[in-house]
């Protein structure tokens, strides 16, 4: 018996470590690509794509979203399996398969970001312009279009999981609604806003933590 509970114990914790491992690398990896291939002004032209330090802030970038996508997914399997039967079947896979369309999304645009970098031209000289904008418009559009809105659903499902179970806080879910809002309706026109994502699973991934730690203190009390 007090293996299956250390087991139970062990679940939450688990998915706040990979939350937070999830949310440090998307953050780390949206800002490089930011800084790496910018938006507005700054993209009228690839003459400054030649700059050694954006390309190699993309490499990074592209460096660290397979280990964010490997976070995302332990990060899902751990709440869920915290979860247990008591989820709705129907929520459960709306959550699930927006996590997984959201995984696969963001390697694409990972994929087109680094298309965009091995763009084939003589070391130190300016790419076409027409390769240019196709790699970097095909890697916002898969990230702030489609990626950040099967977040935006991944949060709503998850807030409203946690509201129905009582396994979340109302501050908490109210959070998660007005990130997936801002998800949905701000991050494709506003540069930087798909940063609430990972700032989102953050606050959700210390919350679990914090809960994990509450109730294994009340178990060896």
């Amino acid at each position: 018996m007090r293996q299956e509970g250390q087991r139970v114990l062990a679940t939450p914790r688990a998915a706040g470590l990979a939350g937070v491992v999830f949310a440090l690398l998307l953050a780390a990896a949206i800002v490089l690509m930011r800084l790496g291939i910018p938006e507005g002004a700054d993209a009228v032209t690839p003459r400054g794509f030649t700059d050694s330090a954006r390309r190699q802030a993309v490499r990074t970038a592209l460096a660290l979203v397979p280990f964010a996508g490997i976070s995302f997914l332990w990060f899902i399997g751990a709440v869920r399996a915290h979860v247990g039967a008591g989820e709705d079947k129907f929520l459960a896979t709306v959550f699930l398969g927006s996590g997984l369309v959201f995984t696969a999304t963001m390697f694409g645009a990972a994929a087109a970001a680094g298309a965009v970098l091995s763009v084939a031209h003589p070391a130190g000289t300016v790419p076409s312009l027409s390769s240019w904008d196709f790699g970097r418009h095909v890697a916002y559009a898969l990230m702030t279009e489609y990626a950040m809105r099967m977040a935006a659903v991944f949060v709503c499902s998850l807030s409203v999981i946690g509201h129905r179970l009582r396994i979340l806080p109302r501050p908490l879910t109210i959070l998660g609604f007005l990130t997936a809002l801002t998800l949905l309706f701000v991050a494709s026109n506003v540069p930087w806003a798909e940063l609430v994502f990972p700032a989102w699973s953050l606050v959700l991934s210390a919350y679990i933590l914090l809960v994990n730690i509450r109730d294994r203190a009340a178990a060896d009390g």
